[in-house]
């Protein structure tokens, strides 16, 4: 009989160990304070926004290696130092004169979109909206193209803007000297537009010199256009620093002998938007507490969490820099992995905009991967409802450095503090001055925490490998990385 009891006690114990599940595990490290510490730090004023390639930012990212550290989090092969992917950046300043010529019209009211220093008169050619049919029979070498702004099937701004770099690599690869778009943006918008392209620029890789501009079609006459033999652009003043950032990395391997070989990715960009001009009340740093402190902090909770409570899948963090500048840090890693794309199967990215309903977590892309039960069950455990992308028109996938995975074929959606819709509320917080840790509600946060965390660990230690839902943009791409 003691003998039984002993065994009972054994096997008690044993169940104990294993009672301590998930939900559990996530409450005994993820804590408010810590999370309001970590906040306090990053959207301090004194990192100045955390601008890519800043001595603010380079603060923001030793902190966050330090704590990586601290967790036990280990270094990935490959890296520079310990926890440290460099990427050299191109600081652009922005040109300090610009003109463009068209016979006796002429406008320096131009937008700059890409290209170096240039004075020069070429003959020019107008190509309709400068898309693949355009080309077709027309001789475009060292001329300027000339095109509008957008396509005939979106005429608007948002589909303008977004379909400009396929214009400008068709155009350098018929051989034109530069690209000329003429747009009719209404003028607040044009302001609005001059705003964020005529001011310093961050890049990664090779600089692009060719020139690409947008001028205002109430300055140039499109009619015009066609019958005109040559055109002239300047661009001056344009000058370039070399810097040095960085993504913060690490890794915890898994427990199952089978599914440590698979790597859940946890993700999150760290920078901001810097400082500008001093409003009213005198203050200049957009400290981007809810963009992007909060998705960094809540990679961290992951971080120490499974430094303790590793999952049965291995994990991977990477904390990005330059997300604000162009997803600069994903897409660099992407294109320099420290291990294998094949190997990750999911990313579980978090950014962040604001929240306008603390009863939620918005999850872009939940319904588009196999992971969401999880997701949905997670957040119903901290006590809040998962929800998916409420505001499609603003193409939010494909918007954060999710994409730069989902692109490559890995799941990856993004998990964002609870919103309904892009409004008023929203737009009070998003990269504004007001963007504060000290005006955010962290018993929400606790939650929305938690429910992060809960996530990962339910995929992570799932039998079942998450992937794409067949039909979706990425399904393809998931079937041919992971040889499906």
């Amino acid at each position: 009989m003691k003998r039984y009891f002993t065994l009972l006690i054994i096997l008690g114990s044993a169940l104990g160990l294993i009672a301590q599940n998930d939900w559990e595990m996530v409450q005994s490290t993820v804590s408010k304070d810590i999370i309001k510490a970590h906040m306090y730090f990053l959207a301090s004023d004194e990192l100045k926004g955390r601008e890519t390639g800043s001595h603010e930012g380079n603060v923001a990212a030793l902190y966050l290696a330090n704590q990586l550290r601290k967790y036990g989090v280990k270094d990935v092969p490959g890296t520079d130092k310990p926890y440290y992917q460099s990427i050299p950046v191109n600081k652009l300043s922005p040109p300090t004169s610009m003109e463009f010529k068209l016979g006796e019209q002429s406008t320096p009211s131009l937008i700059w979109l890409k290209g170096a220093d240039v004075s020069k008169s070429a003959p020019l050619i107008y190509l309709n909206h400068g898309l693949a049919q355009d080309y077709e029979g027309k001789d475009v070498k060292d001329k300027w193209v000339v095109v509008r702004a957008g396509a005939e099937e979106e005429d608007n701004l948002q589909s303008a803007i977004g379909i400009a770099s396929t214009k400008r690599k068709l155009a350098m690869e018929f051989g034109a000297f530069g690209l000329i778009e003429v747009s009719s943006a209404p003028e607040r918008a044009w302001r609005s537009l001059s705003f964020y392209f005529n001011r310093k620029k961050t890049s990664i890789g090779e600089l692009v010199d060719f020139p690409h501009v947008w001028v205002p079609s109430s300055d140039i006459d499109l009619e015009k256009v066609e019958g005109a033999a040559e055109a002239s652009l300047k661009l001056e003043g344009i000058t370039n620093e070399k810097l040095t950032s960085q993504n913060i990395v690490g890794m915890v391997e898994g427990t199952d002998s089978v599914l440590k070989k698979e790597f859940i990715i946890y993700s999150a960009h760290y920078d901001h938007v810097g400082t500008g001009k001093p409003d009213k009340s005198q203050d200049s740093v957009f400290n981007g507490a809810r963009d992007n402190a909060v998705g960094t902090v809540t990679v961290l909770s992951m971080a120490e969490n499974l430094a303790k409570f590793p999952t049965k899948r291995s994990a991977l963090f990477i904390l990005f820099t330059g997300e604000e500048k162009g997803l600069l840090g994903s897409q660099y890693y992407v294109e320099h992995p420290l291990l294998p794309l094949d190997k990750m199967v999911f990313c579980f990215n978090s950014d962040n905009g604001g929240y306008n309903d603390k009863t939620l977590a918005t999850i872009i892309g939940l319904n588009r991967t196999t992971a969401a039960r999880n997701i949905i069950d997670a957040a119903k455990m901290a006590g809040l409802r998962a929800i998916d992308d409420p505001a499609p028109e603003q193409n939010l996938f494909d918007r954060s450095d999710n994409v730069s995975f989902a692109a490559k074929g890995i799941p990856a959606p993004t998990y964002s503090l609870g919103f309904t819709a892009f409004d008023k509320e929203i737009n009070r917080f998003y990269h504004q001055r007001s963007d504060q840790a000290d005006n955010l509600d962290y018993e929400y946060l606790y939650k929305f925490f938690l429910s992060y965390v809960l996530s990962g660990r339910y995929i992570a230690n799932d039998s079942k490998t998450p992937f794409w839902v067949e039909g979706d943009k990425y399904f393809e791409a998931g079937k041919e990385l992971y040889e499906k």
